[in-house]
C-alpha cells in the first residue's frame, strides 16, 4: 500500500488544494484533484530525503489555525504601518536560536516566518542553529524572538521531532 500511496496526507491535501484553486466541485475536478493528489507524491517520492512522520496531528491543526490568524492579524498591522508612513518604522535583524533539528521543521519555521507579513527569514547559519529574521517593525527584539519560539518553533518541534512518551 505504501508503494501505491506513499504520502496519503499529502495526497488529500493536494486534492483539496486543487478543488480550492479551481473553485468548482464537479466530478471532473474531483477526479483530476484526486489524480494530481496521487501523482505528485508518487512521482516525487525518490526526492524526499527523509520519512515524514506527524507525531501530533491535533497540534498540527492548531499550528495551522495560529498561522492563519497571525497572517491575517499581521496583514492589518502592516497595512496600518504603511498608511502611517515609513518614518515610524523600527526595522531590525534578529537572531533566533533554533532548537529544531530536522531540515523539514527548520524549513517550515523559516517559511512560516516569511509567510507572516512584516517578517522574513533571511539566513540560516551553517550549523543550522540560528535563523536570522528581518522584521519590519519591532521595539522589543527579545520579545519577538520569544514569540517566534513559543508560537511557531515549539509546536513544530512537537509535531515533527518530539518522541512520544511511553506509557
Amino acid at each position: 500500500m505504501k508503494r501505491l500511496l506513499p504520502h496519503p496526507l499529502l495526497t488529500i491535501t493536494l486534492a483539496l488544494l486543487w478543488l480550492l484553486l479551481v473553485n468548482r466541485l464537479n466530478p471532473g475536478q474531483l477526479v483530476l484533484g484526486a489524480l494530481l493528489g496521487w501523482l505528485i507524491p508518487f512521482a516525487t517520492t525518490p526526492f524526499w530525503p527523509e520519512h515524514i512522520r506527524i507525531r501530533h496531528p491535533l497540534t498540527l491543526l492548531h499550528y495551522v489555525a495560529v498561522l492563519v490568524i497571525d497572517i491575517v492579524r499581521s496583514s492589518f498591522h502592516v497595512a496600518r504601518l504603511i498608511l502611517v508612513g515609513p518614518a515610524r518604522l523600527r526595522p531590525a535583524f534578529i537572531q533566533v536560536p533554533l532548537a529544531l533539528k530536522t531540515d523539514l521543521a527548520i524549513s517550515l519555521l523559516a517559511n512560516t516566518i516569511s509567510l507572516t507579513p512584516g517578517t522574513v527569514s533571511v539566513l540560516l547559519s551553517e550549523d543550522k542553529r540560528t535563523l536570522t529574521v528581518h522584521t519590519l517593525d519591532t521595539d522589543d527584539t527579545v520579545a519577538l524572538v520569544a514569540e517566534i519560539k513559543q508560537r511557531y518553533e515549539t509546536p513544530l518541534k512537537k509535531i515533527f521531532e518530539q518522541e512520544d512518551k511511553p506509557c
